[in-house]
């Protein structure tokens, strides 16, 4: 068995995330306590409480999701014995990476936090609100060349781009407003669903470059170390252990596609993983991962149980 660890990324946030696991788990609970210190706020609480609209704002789901999964590990590692090494690769989809990374000991939790956090208050910052916009382009139609024609009719009138290739059935585009509303009309023409996305910021395109930017600068004075398990990078859909070049492609991931499908082919394929386990809240990478590489286990951990029960197949 070859084991591949998932970590989810926005749109996975809920109220309540985590809860089971602080209540079973008191390494769980020092992991969110150890960001509440990093940030300076009670995220823990919000995970916990909600209200729902402050924990969807971006610069707050993005640490939560990372603690969530961080909480998952530790309590994989202290109560079962579980070694992250025991997985032949890690990745994550979009700020995911970022708990990979941290998963596999390349950047610390607390430096994790800040600079999801910043992450978050960037991509914010760099779009006004209402300017961008995304959108899901879903059904059996719908492939990367469909997508990649609806983001050409999207550039005619402004920034359009194919922003994350998730599976076949599932791709969403990004970009300026009016240039995302033409390709939606473009993939509907073409024989795909257009759902737009209830997100406050066109992500992984181009006019995030203010964000890419803004984290360069952050990463440039982060201590990043060579990860545990080689990192599947978004930007490449390759692995990655050289910490100078994990700092470059953490940037070039702000504005540039998340290459999830091809990372998926890629694990299933020459990396020859058998076993895709999603650590965190959500099972949104589950079902991209069955349906990717069906041939695959994939299974979600995100309660206690769930954990038990994978530390013993092991």
């Amino acid at each position: 068995m070859t084991l591949a660890l998932l970590f989810p990324g926005q749109g996975s946030q809920a109220v309540g995330m985590g809860a089971q696991l602080a209540d079973a788990f008191p390494a769980a609970r020092d992991v969110f306590a150890e960001v509440d210190e990093a940030l300076g706020q009670k995220l823990s609480v919000l995970m916990r409480e909600g209200p729902e609209d402050q924990l969807t704002l971006t610069e707050n789901a993005q640490p939560a999701l990372m603690a969530v999964s961080m909480a998952a590990i530790r309590a994989l590692k202290v109560e079962f014995g579980f070694d992250v090494t025991t997985a032949a690769y890690v990745a994550g989809h979009s700020l995911g990476e970022y708990s990979a990374l941290a998963a596999a000991g390349a950047i610390s939790l607390s430096d994790t936090a800040r600079l999801l956090k910043l992450r978050g208050q960037a991509m914010q910052r760099a779009v006004p609100v209402g300017q961008g916009a995304m959108a899901s382009l879903i059904g059996p139609k719908t492939d990367l060349a469909l997508a990649e024609a609806a983001a050409a009719a999207g550039a005619e009138v402004g920034v359009c781009v194919v922003a994350n290739d998730n599976n076949a059935g599932n791709i969403v585009i990004s970009g300026e407003k009016a240039a995302v509303d033409r390709a939606i009309e473009k993939a509907k023409e073409l024989g795909a669903r257009a759902i737009p996305l209830n997100v406050s910021a066109p992500f992984h395109c181009p006019l995030m470059q203010p964000a890419a930017d803004e984290m360069a600068a952050a990463l440039a004075a982060a201590t990043i170390l060579a990860p545990a398990v080689p990192v599947v990078a978004n930007v490449l859909a390759r692995p990655e252990s050289d910490p100078e070049v994990i700092r470059r492609l953490l940037v070039e991931q702000v504005t540039g596609r998340v290459r999830w499908r091809e990372s998926m082919e890629w694990m299933a394929t020459e990396g020859g993983a058998t076993r895709f386990v999603e650590i965190g809240s959500g099972k949104v990478l589950t079902g991209m991962a069955k349906r990717i590489a069906p041939e695959a286990e994939s299974l979600p951990l995100n309660t206690p149980e769930e954990l038990e029960a994978f530390a013993k197949s092991l």
